[in-house]
């Protein structure tokens, strides 16, 4: 009889990494294993040292990356008693951009003690927000050079990317900049760790660092305009091998093997972006499928056949989620956290007395009474800027409003009306992708809330008047790593030559939700008043959120 083959998926997130075990053959989910970052997210203070951080700074100590391989892996093969021989794989996937600069012998910088006191040489995790002033300056000079790039990313690059974060380091520690040998993408580096291989993927190069497959990285004199020292950034620091999503990064050394407690040569994925990596998971490897990866926020992910300029998106990179397709890019900033702000906020006491009678949550107890409600009934409409527009707007200045209530208002009718808003802020994203030529046959989900709450993605299936699949795996990203572990194994190597053969083994739907009739003719009046409202705060019509921020702001400073 044959041995089953296993790969192994490893979500590095904000907080800790997951591992999971992954039978190749049947994609069922083995074992799996958290490991906490030590560290956690560094906004206060270096660990280990007097050193203290600024505003809006956010940073991570890249051993703790490695942690999760040392503890992880281990800990899912002792609970699965599977044999490392048997493990032909491993993908892993990051936040993102999550970068660090590295030193010529490929340790991070603040993992040499000369560097450590300085917080430019640790790694700056996906939110860290200080390179503001850096992405405001890089927008308003690419807009003044007209630069085709920034028709690609919806109009402005975000403080979040590299290139605003690597020009932050530059002006306010030039000696870390030039101590680096290059600036990578975590999810780069720790791959390179396990295998020795310096190379780039080519999802982050694409979303994150203005890299193109045809035009490669903004020009030399680009960056000069930027600024004089950066001219050079891209021969001097970034010229890593850039390799398309699904192609095999290379193999374990004895070190990490060790380490890991893996076999020698262990087929290593080129690193990836968790959102990215859900894509396959939920079977999607086909143009005319947008994976709405929900939680928090939603990211909206969607394959094309051709690249096309779509208002608002976050970015559109060829080979970016799957190798042959333009990976597009667009997302929600506020959607389960919307829903968490109202419980926690606006629900009243009799409600939670009533939940914890019953012996149910809160959460389960409005979705309940909320269902009950027809499309309309309670006379609300919402915007879903509770944490501003990231599409079609890219506006992080707009604020939410609430819009038809009444004495008689329940807070039931209140939370169906916020989850209405958010399926119109999605439908929002498809119209705008179908209008610019891009087409949208089907929706899939991925992610907890896609299978927390029945009511909230019935609405979603009517608002849009699509279907929607959602995917089995609770744990999408893990399970999209370990479908790339198999890949770069090969069909040889026990795994699969393609992603698509890896989908259609690996992969299976939960349920699928279907439009009903009557409820979308309902929902298509009120999308058509939610579109009115979304256009008249946020085009410019009537600026008054942007106004009592600011006199928000001033009356703050004035009480200081």
């Amino acid at each position: 009889m044959e041995r089953k083959k296993y790969s192994i998926g490893i979500d590095y997130g904000t907080q800790s990494g997951r591992a999971l075990l992954v039978e190749v053959a049947t994609g069922k989910e083995v074992a799996s294993a958290v490991v906490s970052y030590a560290d956690g997210v560094i906004d206060e203070q270096l660990p280990g040292t007097n050193s203290k951080l600024e505003f809006d700074w956010a940073l991570q100590n890249p051993e703790n990356y490695l942690d999760v391989l040392r503890q992880g892996v281990p800990e899912i093969l002792k609970a699965s008693q599977v044999d490392p021989e048997d493990v032909i794989g491993l993908g892993i996937d990051f936040t993102a951009c999550t970068m660090l600069p590295v030193a010529k012998d490929g340790r991070a910088l603040c993992q040499i003690p000369e560097y450590i006191h300085n917080p430019h040489a640790w790694v700056k995790l996906w939110k860290h927000h200080a390179a503001q002033d850096e992405a405001n300056c890089l927008n308003k000079i690419a807009a003044s050079r007209n630069e085709a790039f920034l028709a690609r990313y919806g109009g402005k690059i975000s403080s979040e990317w590299l290139i605003p974060k690597i020009w932050q380091i530059l002006n306010e520690a030039p000696e870390i900049y030039e101590a680096a040998d290059s600036f990578m993408e975590a999810t780069d580096w720790v791959t390179m760790q396990m295998t020795g291989r310096d190379i780039r993927n080519s999802c982050t190069a694409g979303y994150k660092a203005i890299w193109h497959k045809q035009d490669g990285y903004p020009s030399k004199e680009f960056f000069q305009a930027l600024d004089p020292r950066l001219e050079n950034l891209v021969e001097e620091k970034l010229n890593s091998p850039i390799v398309p999503i699904g192609s095999k990064a290379g193999e374990l050394t004895p070190v990490m093997a060790k380490q890991m407690g893996l076999k020698i040569g262990t087929a290593i994925a080129v690193g990836n972006v968790d959102a990215h990596a859900a894509v396959p998971a939920t079977g999607v490897v086909t143009a005319g499928k947008m994976v709405m990866s929900m939680g928090t926020s939603i990211c909206h992910l969607l394959l094309g056949e051709e690249e096309k300029t779509v208002d608002g998106m976050c970015g559109v990179v060829e080979d970016g989620i799957i190798a042959g397709y333009f990976g597009y890019e667009a997302g929600q900033s506020a959607v389960g956290d919307i829903f968490e702000w109202f419980e926690e906020s606006c629900v009243p006491s009799n409600y939670v007395e009533e939940a914890k009678a019953r012996g149910i949550n809160i959460h389960k107890c409005l979705e309940e009474k909320a269902a009950k409600l027809l499309p309309g009934e309670s006379g609300l409409l919402a915007l879903d800027w509770w944490n501003g527009n990231r599409s079609v707007l890219v506006d992080t200045h707009l604020t939410g409003v609430l819009l038809g209530a009444t004495l008689l208002t329940k807070p039931e009718e209140i939370y169906r009306a916020l989850i209405e808003a958010t399926a119109f802020g999605t439908n929002m994203i498809v119209e705008t992708f179908t209008n610019a030529g891009v087409r949208i046959d089907e929706l899939y989900a991925c992610g907890g809330l896609s299978q927390k709450n029945n009511m909230l993605m019935q609405i979603y299936a009517d608002v849009t008047g699509r279907e929607i699949h959602i995917a089995r795996s609770l744990q999408t990203p893990a399970l999209g790593a370990a479908m790339f572990g198999a890949v770069a194994a090969g069909e040889k190597g026990g795994g699969y030559d393609t992603i698509l053969d890896a989908a259609a083994k690996m992969t299976s739907i939960k349920q699928t939700y279907r439009p009903i009739p009557e409820n979308v003719a309902r929902y298509e009046k009120l999308y058509a008043e939610y579109k009115i409202l979304h256009d008249y705060f946020g085009r410019g019509a009537n600026d008054v959120m942007k106004r009592l921020k600011e006199i928000k702001r001033n009356t703050r400073n004035y009480n200081a």
